[in-house]
């Protein structure tokens, strides 16, 4: 084995232990807003998310749906809303406005009933691609090392970190090697529903 290979295998055993660090960090210090975890007043819903809708006195309109990929769902009378994004009192409101066309003075619930958006993908040249549910805030080298770390043909100074915003998909380029090697660098937190895309050589 040459002396660049022997370096390159040393940098990718540093990043996987310091990511593995990180993930135990993540798990004292850096917890997710309870919000987030237990679905309260603040918690945005998102895809695959289940929750209850009750119409008080009218039993045909009151369901449990879950959210769809594409961030809405389908409801009697309401039809395709968009719930990704909202919280549960704002999609209460909204789903309350629709029904007042068919329904004297609705009175609308939503309950958030199940959680299961809070993930991310980590994907391309990782030794173990694949979607991870989180419940602690976890960093880019975070999620690096869930993944098993880099494969041999990994790029650690040309990671993208793929995020849906209102205004569309946003691409974050991440030097992971940079970030390793300079002690004052801020850790870049993931928000659930990111991907982490590793470029290969």
């Amino acid at each position: 084995m040459n002396l660049t290979k022997t370096l390159e295998t040393a940098f990718g055993t540093l990043l996987l232990l310091a990511g593995l660090a990180g993930v135990a960090a993540a798990g004292d210090t850096s917890k997710l807003p309870a919000s987030m975890v237990t679905g309260g007043p603040d918690y945005r819903l998102g895809p695959e998310d289940v929750i209850d809708v009750f119409v008080w006195k009218e039993p045909d309109l009151s369901t449990s749906v879950v959210i769809r990929p594409d961030g809405k769902i389908s409801l009697p009378l309401a039809n395709e809303l968009e719930a990704s994004g909202k919280t549960a009192n704002e999609l209460q409101q909204e789903i309350t406005e629709r029904l007042r066309r068919y329904v004297t003075q609705p009175i609308v619930n939503v309950m958030v009933k199940q959680i299961n958006s809070l993930k991310i993908s980590v994907l391309g040249e990782v030794r173990k691609p694949d979607v991870y549910r989180i419940k602690n805030r976890v960093t880019v080298l975070d999620a690096i090392a869930m993944a098993g770390g880099f494969t041999d043909l990994a790029r650690p100074n040309r990671v993208i970190v793929l995020r849906i915003t209102p205004s569309g998909t946003q691409r974050i380029k991440i030097n992971v090697k940079q970030t390793v090697a300079d002690d004052a660098g801020v850790p870049f937190y993931l928000q659930p529903q990111d991907t982490v895309f590793v470029e290969g050589r």
